[in-house]
């Protein structure tokens, strides 16, 4: 499998993880990281039971 990306995405992706990383940077940013983090952890481990389907 080849991945492939036109330029615009590229241009559009490095937007969005730049305003990713101001928006975390602020004075609030540790909260909103550790919450994030915490419900993508949730996502992939629940994701991952295949006991559950």
């Amino acid at each position: 499998m080849k991945w492939t990306a036109t330029r615009v995405d590229l241009v559009l992706d490095q937007i969005r993880v730049k305003s990713r990383c101001r928006s975390l940077w602020k004075s609030d940013g540790e909260d909103k990281f550790v919450k994030d983090f915490v419900a993508a952890w949730d996502k992939v481990m629940n994701l991952d039971r295949f006991d559950l389907k």
